[in-house]
């Protein structure tokens, strides 16, 4: 097997739940040495999320932990705290989701480590940051999702606030959380010190408000939610057809006059009212009845062909077992299999970022509740007795 871009780096995970998970596994799958630690008995509360559930297993728990070792550690307890601190002692990385006061009190806070390893990258992940008046709130997607914003321009007037879909604040969280812990490892490259790397649900979820904190801060205006519409661009949606919804975007002035002479409108591109962007967007209502009086005549198919062979950005609105069936997402093998040890096959999301030399890899399945827990210790020195007494204490 080829070298990976993260061969060597050592990652002890205290993480919980979605985005940490995620953030580790983003390592683990371009090499990255990932220790995943559990609670004894219950495990990370992913495990328990569900139904459905693949002979006991969490699917959304398979999701998020490929390619770790899994050991159960009961860091309340002062010999399994240090267990941990021999696991960090020559760690890169240090990743954990606790409220400050929680990982002060266990004293496993980054000033505590430092001393004991100034090479420690140490990442914390949490709803609202470490500081600042709700660092003590505990946060999940749906409270970060609100308080971001996101959920009052999502959706339509009529429906009130919506979620999104998917977890995606938590989804954030983990890739801004391996963002600055891949930053951090560059930088120790140069200085030699580690240093503490912070996100959070609600800054990842405010960094990625786009147009709509643009037209905002362009105009004091608070931003209402468009539905499938976009706020400075006409069209730039999804559109009834004879069968189903298509998604287009005109997202220049060329790709609109194109769009118009594909659907028979080209009398409207020097129509006053659609004449330019700025037109478009005042008149969207009117456009969109326009346009969908001509998608209704043929298929999405039909009109996807005819759209595509003039250039012009468009696609349907998949459901989830349809966009599994995609050749193009098959080709780009964004679906994975692997064996699981008491599943047999599961499949798995595949990687967004391929890289040509050294491309990421599925080497382990999740692991089961601590399948990997006397592998470890052995590696620390634990002979068979010591780890039986840490097992009948109820460390491990």
């Amino acid at each position: 097997m080829k070298n990976l871009p993260l061969d060597g780096i050592k990652v002890v995970d205290l993480s919980a739940a979605l985005t940490g998970p995620f953030c580790t596994q983003l390592l683990a799958d371009f090499g990255a040495e990932v220790l995943k630690i559990e609670p004894p008995g219950k495990g990370d509360m992913l495990r328990a999320f569900g139904p459905p559930y693949l002979k006991g297993e969490s699917p959304y728990f398979l999701l998020t932990n490929r390619n770790k070792r899994g050991i159960t550690l009961d860091i309340t307890k002062e010999k399994g705290r240090e267990i941990l601190i021999r696991l960090a002692k020559d760690a890169d990385v240090f990743i954990e989701n606790y409220r400050p006061g929680v990982k002060k009190k266990l004293k496993i806070d980054y000033d505590t480590l430092k001393e004991i390893n100034p090479r420690l990258i140490y990442c914390s992940i949490s709803g609202f940051g470490q500081t600042g008046p709700y660092a003590e709130r505990a946060g999940f997607d749906p409270i970060a999702q609100g308080m971001s914003g996101i959920a009052s321009i999502t959706g339509w007037k009529h429906t009130g606030p919506v979620r999104v879909g998917v977890a995606i604040g938590d989804s954030l969280g983990g890739i801004f959380a391996t963002y600055g812990i891949l930053m951090a490892i560059i930088e120790r490259e140069r200085s030699g010190q580690g240093q503490r790397v912070e996100t959070s649900l609600l800054e990842g979820l405010i960094s990625v408000l786009g147009f709509q904190a643009a037209k905002y801060f362009a105009t004091g205006e608070r931003p209402e939610p468009l539905g499938n519409d976009h706020g400075m661009v006409s069209p730039y949606g999804t559109f009834k057809t004879q069968d189903s919804f298509i998604n287009i975007a005109a997202g220049n002035q060329g790709m609109w006059e194109r769009l118009a002479e594909a659907l028979g409108l080209k009398h409207l591109i020097q129509d006053e009212r659609f004449r330019t962007v700025p037109d478009r967007v005042t008149n969207r209502s009117e456009l969109g009845k326009l346009l969908e009086e001509k998608l209704a005549k043929k298929t999405t198919k039909e009109w996807g062909e005819i759209l595509n062979e003039v250039g012009v950005a468009n696609g349907p609105i998949l459901h989830i077992d349809e966009v599994f069936q995609d050749p193009q997402v098959l080709h780009q093998e964004m679906l994975l299999e692997m064996d699981h040890p008491t599943i047999g096959k599961i499949k798995n999301l595949g990687f967004p970022a391929k890289l040509s030399r050294t491309p990421a890899t599925v080497r382990r399945p999740p692991p089961l509740l601590g399948q990997h827990t006397e592998e470890l210790l052995k590696e620390l020195g634990y002979g068979p007795q010591e780890i039986e007494t840490l097992r009948k204490e109820k460390i491990i």
